[in-house]
């Protein structure tokens, strides 16, 4: 994908000398560990359905969020502004910080003692004709620059799994055997045969290991701790960033869906699991990776020279709206239970329940779903209208949107236009002040997200915690809120119409706005990003509407 065809495995040369009898003296390379994805999509490439369904695993992760893992300007908008926070521990922050979205140039370095770094390895430059990146590419940088790739992921053993050792990008890769004699796992047996021929091509001998299709493989970077830093850089407290493992974990999905089954979707009959020797499988999983950010894709797409991306325009927007349709139908569904008009005010019972194996919306606390509630007079004329989306992707009555020290609490009943009922995770730091500052966060003082079936607040582990006044609103349980909304109709005459809609937003607009006050080239840019596309910031997860006379 960045270099030539040749196997390119990659390692840190390390440039300190040793000063030694008759000179100076290198340190000695670290073992070789990973190979770019471009070995792999060689052969894992021009697959397609009996049906002609494209299904080629290369092309499908290469516009996913995982291989931009460390292209994404947010991400990298926002270690930019932890390491200005907290200037004096900018190495740690970006070692933690590239554990999981540069795993294959931190680990590397992590196996020499050495600290993952960020900033070293950005920008990332495009390829050049024919694919190939420049010449004077930084090994270790093209490592970084291929995100979250195959033999990453495909070398994970299942060692400590599902345990917080294993968390906070604590996997474990064997770093004991030599490059081309190493295992690379599939959830397939393969025949000698075949086995020959991919070790011919990468270097790596397939091996089944089930273990690749467990969630507790995902958790290991998708269940992650953070350390909130005081003044002087030292630990004052610990933050459970993004736990979906945890939440999965604490709902009735645990016996019935794994991670893989949702966001990789199973192909129905049997599919070849490359493009060479394919030997056709019975459930073969997209490596799509669909999941919540349709809003990153579109970045990429249209700043993608800026950004080094490789993935053709074509395959992000199809992820794009690939993600936009899974949520439109997977995510949750709206009922208005109850309709009715008395003493001059209409009250609407609302139900959203959730469709997800976690909470909704998880995963990074930039990420929200609220309700935009309009009722309509008899001329279609607008009575009541609380939560619209305006075109710089604020919310029109939140208090969070206008005041960053402010934020809008759980609500049971709504009956003002500025009162929205928002599912998010709001943080604060160690003096209670609201924050989006990961690294300053020391607790949630809300957390209204909505609960997957089988979910038990009151018995939830402090980590996945319900927070604020959700916790003790009766209609807000396992899978579902319910929420009345009580409206002035103001002398309007009906019959009025009652119209409902769950939005979503991976990023806040606060999250994005708040890296404005950083003044930092990642910062400032991503901002100007997000503002380029806030109209195109959120989608709808799920309708209903009805009439009252």
């Amino acid at each position: 994908m960045t270099k030539n065809s040749s196997i390119l495995v990659l390692s840190l040369a390390l440039l300190l000398a040793t000063p030694a009898a008759g000179g100076a003296q290198k340190a000695a390379a670290p073992p070789q560990l990973f190979a770019t994805s471009d070995q792999c999509m060689a052969c894992h490439n021009g697959m397609t359905t009996h049906d002609g369904l494209d299904i080629s695993i290369g092309f499908d992760w290469r516009s996913s969020m995982m291989a931009h893992a460390a292209r994404d300007p947010y991400w990298q908008g926002a270690v930019r502004r932890e390491t200005l926070d907290h200037p004096s521990a900018s190495a740690a922050i970006q070692n933690e910080c590239s554990a999981c979205h540069m795993p294959m140039s931190r680990y590397t370095a992590k196996i020499t003692g050495q600290m993952g770094q960020v900033f070293a390895h950005l920008p990332i430059a495009a390829p050049g004709p024919g694919g190939v990146a420049p010449a004077a590419a930084n090994p270790a940088s093209v490592l970084a620059a291929d995100g979250v790739s195959c033999s990453m992921c495909h070398q994970i053993q299942p060692d400590h799994f599902g345990q917080k050792e294993s968390f906070t990008a604590g996997f474990v890769v064997d770093t004991k055997t030599r490059f081309g004699s190493r295992s690379i796992f599939g959830p397939f047996q393969v025949d000698p045969g075949r086995t020959a021929l991919m070790h011919s091509a990468s270097q790596f001998n397939p091996a089944e290991g089930t273990h690749v299709q467990q969630s507790e493989l995902c958790a290991t970077c998708h269940t992650l701790y953070t350390h909130a830093l005081g003044a002087d850089g030292e630990v004052v407290g610990e933050l459970p960033e993004q736990v979906p493992y945890l939440e999965w974990r604490h709902s009735s999905y645990k016996d019935a869906q794994s991670c893989q089954s949702c966001h990789m979707p199973v192909v129905e009959g049997e599919a070849p699991i490359a493009g060479v020797m394919g030997q056709p499988r019975a459930a073969v999983s997209r490596h799509v990776f669909r999941g919540g950010n349709f809003f990153m894709p579109k970045i990429l797409n249209r700043y993608r020279t800026e950004l080094g991306v490789v993935a053709l325009p074509q395959e992000l927007a199809a992820t794009s709206s690939r993600t936009v349709e899974h949520l439109g139908t997977s995510a949750a569904v709206l009922t208005l239970e109850r309709t009715e008009v008395s003493g001059g005010r209409l009250t609407a019972h609302l139900l959203v329940e959730s469709l997800a194996g976690h909470k909704l919306p998880t995963a990074y606390p930039s990420r929200r779903a609220w309700l935009h509630v309009t009722v309509l007079d008899d001329r279609g004329q607008t009575v009541f209208e609380s939560g619209a989306i305006q075109p710089d992707g604020a919310i029109a009555g939140n208090d969070n949107d206008a005041d960053p020290s402010r934020y809008e609490p759980h609500y049971a009943a709504i009956e003002r236009p500025d009162q929205v009922q928002i599912y998010e995770p709001i943080l604060v730091g160690p003096d209670d002040g609201v924050t989006t500052g990961l690294l300053t966060a020391v607790r949630y003082v809300k957390d209204n997200r909505v609960l997957p079936l089988g979910f038990d607040k009151a018995t939830a582990e402090e980590d996945i915690a319900v927070r604020g006044k959700a916790f003790d609103d009766p209609d807000f349980t396992a899978g579902e809120d319910r929420i009345r909304y009580t409206v002035d109709l103001g002398g309007a005459t009906g019959p009025f119409t009652v119209q409902a809609e769950l939005l979503y937003q991976p990023i806040a607009y606060r999250w994005a706005h708040n890296l404005a006050q950083q003044q930092a080239m990642e910062t400032d840019r991503f901002v100007g990003y997000y503002d380029s596309l806030a109209s195109a910031s959120w989608a709808t997860l799920a309708r209903a509407e009805a009439r009252v006379e």
